[in-house]
């Protein structure tokens, strides 16, 4: 079974476009902090400090709006994950009501060389982590 990191925002004036609904931009965003939040969650005991992970895809489905003052439930968990690639996946909600889904595929690289890094078990270890 998955493990499913929970992330709560709320709409601010500065999420929104002139359609007054949250900029599509403003969702990367978040996924990026999701994301980060994540990462920092699963390595609080073992840092992992000489990996790093740069996107390499992001795909994102819009399916409903959110508007100012809305608070918005990310749902996290990791994918597929081969070689130096793993994928994480989202799901933001207002409510029960799915507003977007979306997949990023991350690349693994070595801090120092800024090279792509085979993803070995002491890493798949903490991403499928049941925490």
């Amino acid at each position: 079974m998955k493990s499913v990191f929970e992330y709560k925002l709320k709409v601010t004036s500065k999420d929104l476009d002139d359609l007054n609904h949250v900029n599509n931009v403003v969702y990367v965003k978040w996924m990026d902090t999701v994301a980060f939040e994540h990462w920092s969650f699963l390595t609080k005991e073992n840092p992992l400090q000489q990996y790093i992970w740069v996107v390499l895809k992001h795909e994102i489905e819009y399916l409903k709006q959110a508007v100012l003052d809305d608070e918005i439930t990310v749902k996290t968990w990791v994918g597929e994950t081969r070689g130096f690639k793993s994928e994480r996946l989202m799901e933001f909600y207002k409510g029960e009501e799915l507003l977007v889904k979306a997949k990023t595929v991350w690349g693994m690289l070595d801090v120092k060389t800024y090279k792509p890094v085979r993803i070995r078990e002491e890493v798949l270890g903490v991403l499928y982590a049941e925490k």
